[in-house]
């Protein structure tokens, strides 16, 4: 038989788990959001040009040669040719080393050393991404 008089009780709780949840989902994705504002720049003058800073690249191949612009070195003979090469070269301008993926990593770390060791401080490991 029914009883019309009872008063049903109200359980919350899965209601609670699945706010909670998507509060936690809120917030992790919330930081993640960029909010970018389209923007038109005023005019300048196109007199003035900036110079661009000197760099130096170099490139480490997968056979161990390792190429300064047109020059080539053999990676166990880098760190003399480079100190050599590096005398007349000023010590401030940015070193970009790209090495091939094959590479072992203690090849590329001896030649990122050796760069240090000459005396440049703006040292960067370049990737494809």
């Amino acid at each position: 038989m029914i009883d019309w008089n009872e008063s049903p009780e109200l359980n919350i709780t899965p209601l609670v788990d699945v706010m909670l949840v998507l509060m936690a989902i809120l917030m992790v994705t919330a930081p993640t959001l960029v909010y970018e504002e389209n923007i038109v720049l005023p005019e300048g003058t196109k007199q003035t040009t900036i110079s661009k800073m000197p760099e130096l690249e170099i490139r480490i191949t997968k056979e161990g040669r390792v190429l300064i612009k047109k020059d080539s070195y053999n990676l166990k003979d880098f760190p003399d040719n480079f100190i050599l090469y590096s005398s007349t070269i000023p010590k401030d301008i940015p070193v970009y080393i790209k090495a091939d993926k094959s590479l072992e990593y203690g090849d590329v770390i001896f030649v990122l050393k050796s760069v240090k060791e000459a005396g440049f401080n703006k040292v960067a490991l370049e990737t494809g991404g």
